[in-house]
């Protein structure tokens, strides 16, 4: 810093004045999170005084009110709310800066949450993280299975695989592949029963649902020419795994992706009928919010990924 006649200089003292409103920025930003100037100061470790201080040189700097403030709730005004995406929106632009400058952009380093749903996690993801740990061993992994769809911004997720048409959203995301819906049993349900030559021959056949693949029971079957079976299951289970066994040891016919069964398939414990009838296949995206910022640790993942499972038959 640059002192002439025991005075700051203009140019140091604008540096002086973008640090402090960077982390009155930060402040005010935490306490529009946390929703309330005393959380915000613990999270910040700071005196609720100097948080509340913070916010009032903001706005009396700025000229307007950023929050609504009543003895139990603080809201963020409509002008508040647009200066707080904007805040957002800066200080991720210093944090990736800061991070560039310390070599995360160069080498893979520091967490990576994953997400997908519980079976395409453990059966295909799980031994990618593994890999990739094992090749970058700087990197904390954490993999999130949950049959859900997740919000990777707000839950703070880095990568997510997708299964399905996706909405969109301005996340980046790369096709790796598709999946199908298939109706399966095992050889001997097909031996005992027989086998459903079109749809509407699966109402004389004993039916195994997930409950969290099925909410109205309607299957929906073709492509051109498209039709509805309403199916009236004897049995519901909460789990995809439970199913896809109830249907390998003969005992009905169920509906799942085809990469849940992917082994069975392969072993010939279960066989695929009514494929003439499918919907269309399903594609599957590794997505991302970071695009082209994306850190070292999420590019080394996603690469890894998307060789990984465009490499897999089964998604083909």
């Amino acid at each position: 810093m640059t002192v002439v006649e025991g005075k700051v200089s203009a140019e140091d003292s604008a540096e002086i004045e973008i640090v402090a409103r960077l982390q009155a920025m930060q402040v005010f930003v935490k306490v529009a999170e946390s929703g309330g100037f005393a959380e915000a100061a613990r999270q910040l470790n700071m005196s609720p005084p100097a948080v509340t201080r913070a916010v009032a040189l903001l706005e009396e700097g700025l000229g307007v009110r950023l929050f609504t403030r009543t003895t139990r709730v603080v809201r963020l005004t409509e002008v508040g709310q647009r200066y707080f995406d904007d805040c957002q929106k800066i200080l991720s632009y210093v944090e990736e800066a800061d991070a560039m400058a310390s070599g995360a952009y160069r080498e893979p380093k520091g967490s990576l949450t994953i997400t997908a749903s519980v079976l395409f996690g453990q059966m295909y993801m799980m031994p990618i993280m593994r890999d990739y740990l094992d090749l970058n061993p700087q990197v904390v992994g954490k993999c999130l299975f949950l049959d859900r769809v997740t919000n990777l911004v707000e839950e703070g997720m880095d990568v997510a695989i997708r299964i399905g048409h996706l909405s969109d959203s301005g996340l980046s995301a790369i096709r790796v592949g598709q999946v199908r819906r298939v109706i399966c049993g095992a050889p001997s349900y097909f031996e005992q029963h027989g086998a459903p030559a079109v749809p509407q021959d699966l109402l004389q056949h004993r039916i195994v649902a997930a409950t969290s693949a099925w909410t109205n029971l309607e299957w929906r079957f073709g492509r051109q020419q498209k039709v509805s079976i309403s199916v009236e299951p004897q049995m519901f289970c909460n789990s995809n795994q439970a199913v896809i066994d109830a249907a390998r040891a003969g005992w009905g016919l169920t509906r799942v992706l085809s990469y849940q069964i992917g082994a069975e398939l392969n072993s010939g414990a279960l066989q695929i009928v009514l494929a003439d009838y499918e919907e269309e296949p399903l594609p599957i995206h590794v997505v991302h919010p970071e695009g082209r910022r994306a850190s070292a640790k999420v590019r080394a993942f996603v690469d890894l990924a998307v060789d990984r499972l465009r490499a897999n038959r089964l998604f083909n």
